[in-house]
């Protein structure tokens, strides 16, 4: 199918993207100094910061996929269940992790390793994250590809090129000021075309919201509690709150696309605050788009599609480009490429932020001027942005359901990172050899648990987490010459920060 994309909605589309550009390009005029570049002066408000978190974390993933998560033959709201978990970890980020993050001039999440282990272990860290997050933001680069594809016929390798060329444009020349801002922008765009959509869907069922709500209890699509206690099962409040909350502990605490958000802030109080409340703006946003999906089903059991659908990505996508009027298709599809320009920004400068800080500036002999370090990152911003196409382009052919992958990856990484983020805050005696030790452990039992068991993915940060933190422990025994080294530089970490 070409569909030809009514000149209304393109020029709709068009001046999005336009002005998505535009307003990137606008807001990081003043930034030049690395500061500004990439942490926007340390000068935003908390509820820009607030914005901008919300927009990373939800992206296309939630607009398009978290909809066929409920649109599914056994789909219902279960999936609400992760953000109790959500809920708690915020705010045990807030009360734990932010006092360390504001004490020294930090530009990345993973200097604290150093100053707590050594320059191997927050290397190891740094490249830990940008595989992740790379690999994640090329699965939602993938999933919003489908819907320009759908739109105006243009081959789904083509789309992820379009619309990663677009997002790298203005996050390379904007930095961190321009991603903030533009987030704030792209999160009320799609949240609208979110709520637009299913007003239309709601208005085309032939008996109207109560076709809906009929629809939704006769076939348990309301269904919100599970306290099944299976680690095979997805969705259970168990999973939720206790595989969310070590989730969140990682992708919030130990990530450095959102610690580089907390740094961005006047004051550790705005930080906080801002990543506080984003967990219940994230609850609003999840329960509209899986209402959203119920929605779809209903609409498509009483006018069932030519082909049936092959991937729950697509239901959303395909209703919006088929059935929507002129002018509604434009806006919801800007909606769509807002929901991802907003993560891909983001996730482009932080990896930036990383490689430069992490990985380049300890290679050099001397450090690097500020004015050096803002080249090489735009550079790197070009780097991943061309990292994130390949891995959009290859899963035209590997993934089935991206919220869920993404969210796996997830898991896996930053559980990996929590643990050794454990290790630095609550023990003296580890050093870099055993927190390295115990990541590669960590590593070794979440691809076990990946491959060999059945075990779901809510799962694996709250898996990986304790195993490192332990396995990391008791290989500090290993080295026991080592010992009291170690135990002095943990004792002078401590005072460090205590002092500062």
């Amino acid at each position: 199918m070409q569909p030809a994309l009514h000149w209304i909605d393109g020029t709709i589309i068009a001046a999005y993207l336009a002005g998505t550009i535009a307003l990137g390009l606008w807001v990081g005029r003043r930034g030049r100094g690395l500061n500004d570049y990439l942490l926007g002066g340390r000068d935003l408000p908390w509820w820009a910061l607030l914005g901008s978190i919300v927009a990373t974390e939800t992206s296309t993933a939630t607009f398009l996929s978290i909809p066929g998560i409920a649109f599914a033959a056994n789909g219902d709201l279960r999936f609400l269940q992760l953000t109790f978990g959500y809920l708690a970890g915020r705010l045990i980020v807030a009360l734990v992790f932010l006092p360390h993050y504001f004490r020294g001039e930090l530009y990345t999440a993973y200097e604290l390793l150093e100053r707590r282990f050594s320059p191997g272990v927050r290397k190891a860290a740094s490249m830990l994250f940008l595989v992740a997050r790379n690999l994640g933001d090329g699965l939602r680069l993938f999933l919003t590809a489908i819907a320009l594809e759908k739109a105006v016929g243009l081959p789904l390798e083509w789309s992820v090129v379009a619309m990663g060329a677009a997002t790298m444009l203005y996050t390379v020349v904007g930095g961190m000021r321009a991603v903030v801002w533009s987030d704030c922008v792209q999160l009320v765009i799609y949240v609208t075309g979110g709520a637009v959509a299913l007003a239309m869907i709601v208005q085309a069922l032939p008996g109207g919201g109560e076709h809906l709500l009929a629809f939704a209890r006769s076939h348990d699509k309301l269904r919100l509690f599970d306290f099944t206690f299976d680690l095979t099962l997805e969705y259970t409040f168990w999973s939720g709150l206790v595989g969310g909350a070590f989730l969140t502990l990682g992708t919030h605490g130990t990530d450095q696309m959102m610690v580089q958000r907390y740094l961005c802030a006047r004051r550790p109080r705005d930080a906080a605050l801002a990543v506080t409340l984003s967990g219940a703006v994230v609850m609003v946003q999840f329960a509209l788009f899986l209402v959203v999906g119920i929605a779809l089903a209903a609409f498509y059991a009483s006018f069932p599609p030519s082909t049936p659908f092959r991937r729950g990505d697509s239901v959303f996508a395909t209703f919006i480009v088929t059935e929507l009027p002129p002018g509604l298709v434009g806006l919801t599809l800007a909606a769509v490429f807002a929901a991802a320009m907003s993560t891909l920004s983001s996730s482009l400068n932080s990896s930036a932020a990383s490689a430069a800080n992490d990985l380049y500036a300890p290679w050099c002999r001397e450090r690097p001027s500020p004015e050096r370090l803002v080249k090489v990152s735009k550079r790197l911003t070009l780097g991943f942005g061309g990292v994130q196409i390949a891995v959009g382009i290859a899963a035209v052919s590997l993934s089935q359901s991206v919220v869920e992958d993404a969210l796996a990856i997830a898991g896996f990484a930053f559980g990996i990172l929590l643990g050794a983020y454990f290790l630095g805050l609550w023990t003296v005696r580890t050093g870099p050899r055993a927190v390295l030790a115990g990541m590669l452990t960590g590593a070794a039992v979440l691809t076990w648990i990946r491959f060999g068991t059945e075990v779901k993915w809510p799962w694996y940060a709250a898996i990986g987490a304790p195993t490192t933190f332990l396995a990391g422990y008791l290989a500090s025994f290993v080295w026991p010459e080592l010992l009291q080294r170690h135990s002095l530089q943990a004792n002078a970490f401590r005072s460090m920060e205590s002092s500062e």
